[in-house]
């Protein structure tokens, strides 16, 4: 199985969100479920069989929780001495050679990304241009709005 690039932060994410879902939710859903046992007739009881699906979903996540943290790779960038170049966990500005607007960005992992707060997954097209460059160098980043160029003006380990 393939390893997944992960970042401190977000393999810490994962793994409060598993022990949320094992330690309290699980619990509640039995409870739940305990108790629509209790009003009698399971065939046409709409309180268990809403638990019982709600359960499915509770099920599915730890499972899907487990199996991304059993195949993570966690990566600390700033454990990596600082190079200038862009690598996956690295924070970089850039510029919009037309427009000279700046753009902040950190490199995450597929289930971290969140373009709100500037985290853009590895496997972007914006990341894929940056990656193995260096401050200062101008990429040109093909993106389903057209080509734009860039220059590379900050690369930090944050």
């Amino acid at each position: 199985m393939n390893r997944v690039p992960m970042t401190v932060q977000g393999e810490a994410a994962l793994r409060e969100e598993l022990t949320h879902l094992k330690s309290v939710e699980r619990p509640r859903i039995s409870a739940e479920i305990a108790e629509a046992r209790e009003h009698g007739d399971l065939k046409e009881n709409a309180e268990y069989h809403a638990a019982r699906e709600q359960q499915g979903f509770i099920e599915g996540r730890i499972q899907e929780l487990e199996g991304k943290l059993g195949n993570c790779q966690v990566i600390d960038v700033s454990a990596i001495p600082h190079t200038g170049k862009v690598i996956f966990g690295t924070t970089v500005t850039i510029i919009d050679t037309d427009t000279d607007e700046e753009k902040t960005y950190q490199i995450v992992g597929d289930d971290e990304a969140d373009i709100k707060v500037n985290k853009i997954s590895v496997n972007s097209p914006i990341a894929r241009g940056l990656i193995g460059k260096e401050e200062g160098d101008v990429v040109v980043i093909t993106t389903p709005g057209g080509d734009n160029e860039y220059e590379i003006d900050q690369v930090e380990h944050i």
